[in-house]
């Protein structure tokens, strides 16, 4: 194989290299040296980014590369989530090194796991064939269950780890299962070959609709959409703050990237068919969603109601099957993976003396503690309300303009209506922050990197928001032509 086509994956080959230096370097670190660790994994992320910015693998007028024997394949759509992808895991990375200092469980393992669970989200989002899919959901689902039972101690996480496990090992079964179905009637694990013998079939293959029919099964587990949700309270509740903060976010990109690659690219033919079942569960997401972050106390599982729901709108997108509605869902979960992971970093800020802030009490009188970070905290809750101006309201106009596209005027006035049900559990935490007498006075501190971190992703949910049109131009560029 000519050499060059090993620069096409030379992002993916980077990432795997200094995931297995750390894993080594660990060796001969004493524990007061481990920042090196936290120092190696955020330069690994700043060089995959520069190997990612670079384009001279396309040629004039190309759009995408395939190589590896039609399995990867590179094009402008995937870099932009892997660029994504790396930022977010450093945002993620600067505020779990702040809580496993705390909490005295600073090892190598949770950067190494962590690399290792984004090299299966970087083949997720470079697979064309329906193994090179299967790889990399299983790389990033292992690394996912370690991490969740990261913390050896706790009956909880290792109960939140075998629900996890067993729900996962189930949900990539029925996914195999349809891959195998899909292969049986096209002969080809290639999407592209799958989706020219879709055209030649019809819709009317019925081994092809019941194949489909198990790949969005395993596609709405990745999302944890209603009904294969049950996995996400129990999970976001039972790991540890930085686990539940890296689960919120950069997964959330691949499973776009899975979806389009899977119902897009392979399965196109059939978007009558998968159109019908994303609707189906976009709206038992977005209803079960906001409804049930309502009654919660906890804000771990209000967070995690509200990521339900937030997929339930971010399948909104696919439906039109166009490219603005691909462009729009991909601008969806970039937003929602930037507000996960600083609403996530507040609890992390808040938590201290061996006890995590996973009570909506805990941010009782936030304002009158820091007003800073009440302000930040209030920015990221009325971006994920959808309140204008703020990057989140951009997010739903796109998706539900998408809705609109499709033709199904009715769920996008049902996505409207429960927007503002669900601006309720938000505007509670506000209220708390501001209105409710602080549980603690205690002063709240933490490193000037952390610091610096959480401000720049609190000021990115106004700051996207009134110069919205860079990055979805972005996004929708990722898919024309």
């Amino acid at each position: 194989m000519n050499g060059t086509y090993f620069l096409l994956a030379a992002p993916e080959i980077w990432i795997l290299s200094i995931a297995c230096v750390i894993l080594i370097a660990d060796l001969f670190l004493s524990e007061e040296r481990r920042g090196i660790i936290h120092l190696l994994a955020m330069l690994g992320l700043v060089f995959a980014a520069i190997l990612t910015l670079r384009s001279d693998y396309l040629e004039s007028g190309q759009r995408a590369v395939v190589t590896f024997s039609g399995s990867f394949i590179r094009d402008p759509a995937g870099d932009v989530l892997k660029l994504f992808s790396y930022v977010v895991l450093a945002f993620v990375f600067v505020y779990a090194k702040h809580y496993l200092r705390q909490f005295r469980m600073f090892r190598a393992d949770f950067y190494t796991l962590a690399l290792f669970a984004l090299l299966g989200v970087m083949l997720l989002i470079s697979a064309n064939t329906l193994v090179m899919v299967y790889l990399g959901l299983e790389l990033t689902s292992l690394a996912s269950y370690a991490l969740v039972a990261y913390n050896r101690d706790s009956g909880r996480g290792s109960e939140a780890a075998m629900k996890y496990f067993v729900l996962g090992t189930m949900a990539s079964g029925m996914l195999l299962y349809g891959m195998s179905m899909v292969y049986g009637a096209t002969g080809s694990m290639e999407l592209d070959t799958i989706a020219a013998a879709i055209s030649l079939a019809g819709s009317d293959d019925v081994m092809l609709v019941f194949g489909l029919t198990f790949l969005v099964v395993g596609l709405a587990f990745k999302f944890g959409v209603v009904p294969f949700h049950m996995w996400i309270p129990d999970v976001y509740e039972g790991a540890t703050a930085p686990v539940t903060l890296f689960l919120a976010s950069v997964p959330k990109l691949s499973a776009f990237a899975m979806a389009y690659r899977l119902l897009e690219t392979g399965m196109g033919g059939l978007h009558g068919d998968w159109q019908q079942m994303l609707a189906v569960l976009a709206v038992l997401s977005i209803v079960l969603g906001n409804v049930a972050a309502i009654a919660q106390s906890n804000i771990k599982r209000m967070l995690a109601y509200s990521t339900i729901s937030h997929m339930g709108f971010a399948l909104l997108g696919f439906l039109p099957g166009t490219e603005e509605g691909f462009g729009a869902a991909m601008y969806y979960v970039i937003v929602y993976a930037l507000m996960s992971a600083a609403a996530f970093a507040m609890v992390v800020l808040l938590s201290g003396r061996g006890v995590e802030a996973e009570q909506l009490d805990d941010f009782k009188g936030l304002n009158q503690r820091n007003n800073w970070y009440a302000a930040i905290m209030a920015m990221v809750m009325f971006s994920m309300a959808g309140v204008p101006v703020f990057v989140g309201f951009f997010a739903k106009w796109l998706v539900i303009q998408a809705a609109l596209e499709a033709g199904m005027a009715w769920l996008a006035i049902l996505a409207v209506v429960f927007s503002v049900v669900g601006a309720f559990y938000y505007l509670r935490v506000v209220k708390l922050m501001y209105f409710d007498e602080p549980a603690s006075e205690e002063a709240l501190s933490a490193p000037v990197d952390f610091r610096a971190v959480l401000s720049l992703n609190g000021i990115l949910m106004l700051g996207l928001g009134v110069f919205s049109g860079s990055l979805i131009s972005v996004c929708m560029n990722a898919f024309a032509g």
